[in-house]
């Protein structure tokens, strides 16, 4: 890809006296000086940079290729409410519902509030989203999208919507919308775009200011850059930024059965709170009910064909499941499909159900799903006629690092998008197609708040040393950290659970420091949370993964890079000390997502407890504070044995809301 400008070359210049002196040191020596960076370019990321002023220096980090990124995968397409019929309060009030009590009322409202405008500016960037009239994309050339109106669109309606509310590009929105705002982003001159760099590590600095910006008196930071490694020169980077931007996506590959592409691991959720983000809700990984069960693959069959009368089948005996299962049948929200789905596979153990939709008209299946019509095609299935092996696939994170509606975090300096941020939008439960809508709005947020921050940084930075760390007046003002109400905490063990049968057949815990594979444990940490932190979770599982994760750690820690790693405490420098490195922060993030789900003794949208299928009557947030402000305790401390009582709990086939079994 070319590149405007050289991300050295910068507008301003940042004073030395702001950069943190253990960051200059041999390990670190190329540095590199930005306004803004951003890391990650899916959706969340390209929405802010092309939303920032032009007079701001801006540099875009991409761990692989730029299509290697959840946004580019997307089919279904983007919800809002567009439709004369329909309204934002309508949108909202879906999306609370598929939240299950656990959505943020006055976020969800906020970032659905400006869906319209959202659409409209995909449009004006050239999007070619499929129109009402039968304008085909084949002949993108020769139309000029960015005169599109939003009442041009055709809207298609998915899983637990109560009405036709998702813009789309046929079934490849994603695709269409990210090659458009790619063609943006290489023309913009301020903007520089660098693949293969892979960020590991948040800069803070401290803020000194004679006021606490926090009231527990804790250390206060503010993020001034990145530590990152180039994987084309095989170097470390140091970055120095006055604002970082995260919008690094999910962690999906933690799972064997995932959508997300390989990049998508969960750094920088982790990156987020060892600078001093709390997180939250991390046990909602959203399962989505109709991956393409076909060998090893990852391909998604979108819910919208269930929009347009796609019906779910056991193989075995034809039975239309979903009708006895919920009033929405194949519409309802995406925990219920997928559990119900789940249910027929151990029953049938083929590994798939069928998803048909030979009865719908065959030009209208090949009009608006061309891409699953050619892809499933190459691989011997013709949907018109034929079924559709499906089976649930870890599909998208609910929780996330803590932000508000504008992507402010915990962090002054730091802000947060997309799958990586927990806004409150999607609750126990994402309804879909509200993820590209909150990466573009939220992004754009983003975009109207971090100039003025960074104008007053730039002020702070003229004055002299002592000023600029007094900085409570002319930065801080402009930080809100986000809040939450009715969070519980996590309390994080220090101990293991008692050894189980798990552990006992396998045999990668008993390598020897010298001998440990990565890969090997890699592939077993996908496995591991599949089987034991999937659609189902129970105490015996988490118990069992929490003891299998720690054995790897332990055995990671023994090796010579571990020893090295614990004297130093330094990023990695070459391929091989990355390897430790990821794999290492895989694991600790695994680790907090399992001690999410073992202390939320409840059954609620995506986390589904076998020993508690109960709901609780009053719906809490998860919330991890960050490693300096984090509890650690022993299993002793987490009462496990404290049963919900029925006073306090309705049946979970009972709808969490009045309005959950409408629309």
């Amino acid at each position: 890809m070319s590149q405007p400008h050289s991300a050295n070359q910068t507008r301003t210049t940042i004073p030395d006296n702001c950069i943190p002196d253990n960051y200059r040191s041999s390990r670190m020596s190329h540095i590199v000086k930005t306004d803004v960076l951003i890391i990650g370019a899916g959706l969340a990321g390209l929405s802010t940079a092309l939303s920032l002023p032009k007079s701001l220096n801006i540099t875009v980090l991409s761990k692989a290729a730029l299509e290697v990124c959840s946004s580019h995968y997307a089919q279904g397409g983007i919800a809002a409410s567009l439709d004369k019929d329909d309204s934002v309060s309508d949108h909202v009030a879906d999306t609370l519902v598929a939240g299950a009590g656990l959505c943020t009322p006055d976020n969800t409202a906020r970032i659905l509030g400006a869906g319209q405008q959202a659409v409209q500016w995909l449009c004006a960037q050239g999007v070619p989203f499929t129109q009402n009239s039968p304008n085909a994309l084949d002949n993108i050339d020769a139309q000029d999208f960015s005169q599109l109106q939003t009442s041009d669109l055709h809207l298609t309606k998915e899983g637990g919507h109560g009405c036709r509310r998702v813009a789309h590009a046929d079934d490849a929105t994603g695709r269409h919308v990210m090659d458009a705002l790619t063609i943006k982003v290489q023309a913009a001159t301020n903007i520089t775009i660098l693949t293969y760099h892979e960020a590991l590590e948040l800069l803070t600095l401290p803020i000194t200011s004679s006021q606490p910006f926090f009231t527990d008196g804790s250390d206060a930071k503010h993020c001034r850059g990145a530590l990152v490694f180039d994987h084309i020169n095989g170097r470390p980077l140091t970055f120095h930024s006055r604002a970082v931007v995260l919008a690094s996506g999910g962690l999906g590959q933690l799972f064997k059965r995932a959508s997300a592409p390989n990049v998508c691991v969960g750094d920088g959720v982790m990156m987020a709170w060892q600078a001093g983000c709390r997180l939250a809700n991390l046990e909602f990984i959203q399962f989505h009910p109709t991956g393409l069960a076909l060998d090893d693959s990852s391909f998604l069959i979108s819910e919208a064909l269930r929009g347009e009368g796609g019906r779910l089948y056991c193989p075995q005996t034809g039975v239309r499941f979903m009708l006895e299962v919920d009033p929405r049948a194949e519409l309802a929200p995406r925990d219920i499909v997928a559990r119900a789905i789940a249910t027929q596979i151990n029953n049938n153990g083929l590994g798939y159900v069928h998803l048909d939709v030979s009865h719908l008209a065959t030009d209208f299946v090949k009009a608006h799903f061309p891409q699953i019509y050619q892809t499933l095609l190459t691989l011997g299935i013709d949907i018109t006629t034929d079924p559709i092996p499906v089976a649930p696939t870890a599909h998208y994170s609910c929780g996330g690092v803590v932000t508000d509606a504008n992507g402010l975090t915990d962090v002054p300096g730091l802000y947060a998008t997309g799958e990586v941020a927990y806004t409150g939008l999607h609750g126990a439960n994402r309804l879909a197609s509200n993820s590209l809508l909150e990466c573009v709005v939220v992004g754009r947020h983003i975009a109207a708040h971090l100039p003025q921050y960074v104008a007053r940084l730039a002020n702070a930075e003229k004055m002299n040393n002592d000023a600029y760390r007094d900085i409570n007046q002319s930065v801080i003002e402009s930080w809100s950290v986000p809040t939450l109400t009715d969070a519980q905490s996590i309390i994080l063990t220090d101990t293991l659970f008692t050894a189980s049968e798990y552990d006992n057949d396998d045999k990668d815990d008993k390598l020897s420091g010298s001998e440990v594979d990565m890969t090997k444990i890699t592939a077993a940490l996908k496995a591991l949370m599949t089987a034991n932190m999937g659609i189902t979770r129970s105490a015996s599982q988490l118990e069992q993964a929490l003891t299998q994760i720690q054995k790897w750690q332990d055995s990671l820690a023994s090796t010579e890079l571990g020893q090295q790693n614990i004297i130093k405490n330094d990023s990695p420098t070459n391929i091989h000390e990355l390897a430790y490195f990821q794999l290492t922060r895989q694991l600790e993030l695994a680790t907090l997502i399992i001690q999410s789900a073992y202390q939320r003794m409840e059954s609620r949208g995506g986390h589904y407890r076998q020993d508690y299928p109960n709901l609780a009557s009053k719906p809490l947030t998860s919330v991890i504070e960050p490693p300096s402000l984090t509890a650690f305790a022993t299993i002793d401390d987490i009462d496990t044995t404290a049963h919900i009582t029925t006073a306090d709990v309705q049946k979970i086939t009972v709808p969490p809301l009045a309005m959950r079994m409408s629309g």
